[in-house]
């Protein structure tokens, strides 16, 4: 058996979590055997702590995010050069353009869906985000 087919039970094993692999050759004097070490985890005694409500500050209530609705790379402006959609301190409205996802050559604007004004710009020019991720923390109104 060559040593990339073994390389490859032995990736097999390690993706698929088996435990135990045995591989025999039919015609070939040859025999795998892989097995993994059960592990048994240690479980520990976890006191009981006293949990105190924690208080928001008005401000955190009203917080929400602006969330990247597709994959790709983000661009906080129209063009290099060109001045950022928005920027901490501006007030956007629910179909206020605040940026551009790029996904498969295809270039999607970024509506911000909410209404307020933008507290802090969490994603930088340029950068690939995921489905879901916050863009910018927005005070709504």
């Amino acid at each position: 058996m060559k040593l990339s087919k073994i390389k490859e039970f032995i990736k097999l094993i390690k993706e698929m979590d088996i435990e135990e692999l045995e591989v025999r050759g039919l015609f070939s004097s040859f025999k795998i055997k892989q097995k993994k070490e059960k592990i048994i985890p240690k479980i520990e005694k976890i006191e009981k702590k006293e949990v105190t409500p924690v208080s928001l500050e008005k401000e955190e209530l009203n917080v929400t995010f602006i969330k990247a609705p597709l994959v790709g790379t983000f661009y906080t402006t129209p063009s290099p050069g060109a001045p950022p959609y928005v920027e901490i301190g501006d007030e956007v409205k629910t179909n206020t353009i605040v940026g551009i996802i790029e996904a498969m050559k295809v270039m999607n604007e970024i509506e911000a869906g909410v209404s307020g004004i933008i507290k802090e710009v969490l994603v930088k020019n340029e950068t690939p985000v995921e489905y879901g991720q916050p863009l910018f923390k927005v005070e709504r109104k």
